[in-house]
């Protein structure tokens, strides 16, 4: 007989630690991970809100992270010079970033707004993953209004100043990039180890920067450039909006990449997006599309999660002019199903030991299907996922973990509600078939070593 159990929403996040964000965050001692300084894991759930310092005003700005925190995000990914004609077209309050276009003449006006947002998301618990500038301003290519305004020393020149500006935040973790690949035979590697160098300096050795690269979609994320540069404390990707990739394998190599460092996807297939496969328009991602992401690639060795919708990047409002067919305005997009059931995911992550996750497909003898009907396997020492992104049957080769008996159960992505299987012996194989199969009926099998008593998730 399967229980079914299940956490109340207020309830569950109530029951989320959040780390403090008066804390500096600094990698793990294994490099996989991230922490505060006294030593907790600290779970990246992060939404993409490119425009939020850009389009919303303080009112609007308070609106969006609240109900942020209430859905259980920590990280808010937001760009101080944005992307939709971010140097062109003025804040709420009637301010542009920048004098003259110049780097070296930030308007402080400007940074007074994001100044305001920063300092709330940190009133409210939230981490704010800041982007200096969108990688636009760098590279224009086809999708960016630029102008391109960085060189090396001019970069240095606005990293060292933002750097300075927001020294005593503790609540930022600095990304550069901005959905661009460095150039070959270009100085685009050198502007952005400029702006990392000036973030550095800006910062000071007291604060030690926290930063990572925001890249377009390629096979190494971050790591293709800046894999061995110190200043590089993360690895992060860019999937991008396309259905059924193997970006789980893209994860699995980052992770076992050398000298190690934390990975995660730092914007995936976007909730209420147009979406594309072998070319062809496949209408709109849903729910499933951003969730079965979100447990693949944490599965196969990320330390957290960005989620996203294309309603609220460019938080679409009736008195703009929308980009690549958004659907809703961002005030109710907010509650898209999607985004609610981020925070099963981060609660299912946070119920066991983090830092002792580790990825392992050996656990599952149908471990190389295709994304469509994907098995992904992690496991501590003492406990063990399985996600079945359709719900097919799979084989567990038992033993891995600790414990001669094992208790089990499914957990539901897409309500956090548990159903108990019961107990079995922790030897041989076991054949394992989630309650339901087919299209959007993703599973997540959990066993523990029953003597531990760890709470159902």
């Amino acid at each position: 007989m399967r229980a079914c159990l299940a956490i109340p929403f207020a309830l569950a996040i109530l029951a989320m630690p959040v780390a403090n964000a008066q804390s500096d965050l600094r990698v793990s001692d294994d490099r996989h991970y991230l922490v505060t300084t006294e030593g907790k894991p600290f779970f990246w759930l992060g939404d993409t809100a490119w425009e939020l310092f850009h389009r919303l005003n303080r009112e609007e700005a308070d609106t969006y992270l609240q109900r942020r925190v209430k859905q259980g995000f920590t990280v808010i990914q937001a760009v101080a010079l944005a992307e939709l004609a971010g140097l062109s077209v003025p804040n709420p309050y009637g301010e542009l970033p920048l004098k003259n276009n110049d780097p070296a003449q930030p308007n402080d006006a400007y940074f007074r707004h994001v100044d305001y947002i920063i300092d709330r998301a940190a009133e409210l618990g939230l981490h704010i993953g800041l982007l200096p500038t969108w990688g636009d301003k760098v590279f224009k290519n086809t999708w960016g209004a630029g102008p391109e305004i960085f060189t090396p020393a001019s970069a240095r020149v606005y990293g060292r100043w933002i750097g300075d500006r927001y020294r005593t935040r503790k609540n930022i973790i600095w990304i550069l990039g901005g959905d661009r690949n460095p150039r070959p035979n270009t100085p685009d590697v050198e502007v952005w180890r400029a702006m990392a160098a000036g973030i550095t300096e800006g910062v000071g050795d007291e604060n030690k920067a926290l930063l990572t690269f925001h890249p377009a979609p390629n096979r190494a994320g971050t790591g293709e450039w800046f894999q061995q540069d110190a200043w590089l404390d993360v690895n992060m990707f860019q999937t991008g909006h396309c259905r059924e990739t193997n970006s789980y394998d893209n994860i699995r190599a980052a992770y076992d990449r050398l000298p190690t460092k934390p990975v995660l996807d730092g914007e995936p297939i976007y909730e209420d997006h147009p979406v594309c496969f072998n070319a062809k328009d496949l209408g709109t991602s849903s729910a499933y599309d951003v969730r079965k992401s979100a447990y693949l690639h944490l599965f196969a060795g990320a330390f957290g999660h960005t989620y996203g919708c294309h309603d609220i990047w460019q938080f679409y409002s009736p008195n703009r002019e929308g980009v690549n067919g958004p659907r809703a305005f961002w005030q109710s997009a907010l509650d898209l199903p999607g985004a609610a059931q981020m925070q099963f995911v981060r609660r299912l992550m946070e119920s066991r030991p983090m830092l002792a996750r580790v990825p392992d497909q050996t656990l599952i003898v149908e471990s190389d299907l295709s994304s469509s009907e994907r098995v992904q396997a992690t496991r501590g020492s003492d406990y063990l996922f399985v996600y079945s992104a359709a719900g097919k049957a799979f084989t567990v080769r038992l033993g891995t973990i600790s414990g001669a008996v094992l208790r089990a159960s499914w957990f539901d992505p897409r309500s956090g509600k548990v159903e108990s299987i019961g107990k079995i012996d922790n030897s041989g194989a076991r054949l394992f078939t989630p309650p339901r199969t087919g299209y959007g009926q993703d599973w997540v099998l959990v066993l523990d070593d029953d003597a531990r008593g760890y709470a159902l998730p």
